[in-house]
């Protein structure tokens, strides 16, 4: 088992932009990691105290193969000069992948949280 982290951030605090940007962030983990839903042990899920609209969750549970994915949200730690409208993912999956070879997705302004990770 692996754990796959990702982030993203959202310009406004909507329910659309919420679940938009939750969609995008795991679907793009999955992507570049080569993992099903069948794979996923639990999506954890955290957000800064500006995002208020939705729960990530949600977003998530609404993408193909999710009905059966135990899902978790909980709120991000408010730590001053943190990045703010921010969503954080932690996926835990059985793959065959080692730690090296995990592909960890940050996107938007999280990007910025990771600089070690661009290419």
């Amino acid at each position: 088992m692996r754990g796959l982290r990702g982030a993203i951030t959202v310009e406004e605090n909507t329910a659309e932009a919420i679940k938009t940007a939750t969609r995008t962030i795991v679907s793009e983990m999955l992507r570049q990691n080569n993992v099903s839903t069948e794979d996923i042990g639990a999506a954890i899920f955290s957000a800064t105290e500006d995002i208020t609209a939705a729960f990530p969750a949600a977003g998530a549970r609404s993408l193909p193969g999710f009905e059966l994915v135990p899902l978790f949200d909980a709120r991000q730690m408010a730590v001053e000069g943190a990045m703010d409208h921010c969503i954080r993912v932690l996926l835990l999956v059985d793959t065959d992948l080692t730690q090296s070879e995990v592909k960890h997705v940050f996107l938007g302004r999280a990007a910025q949280l990771r600089p070690d990770l661009k290419k």
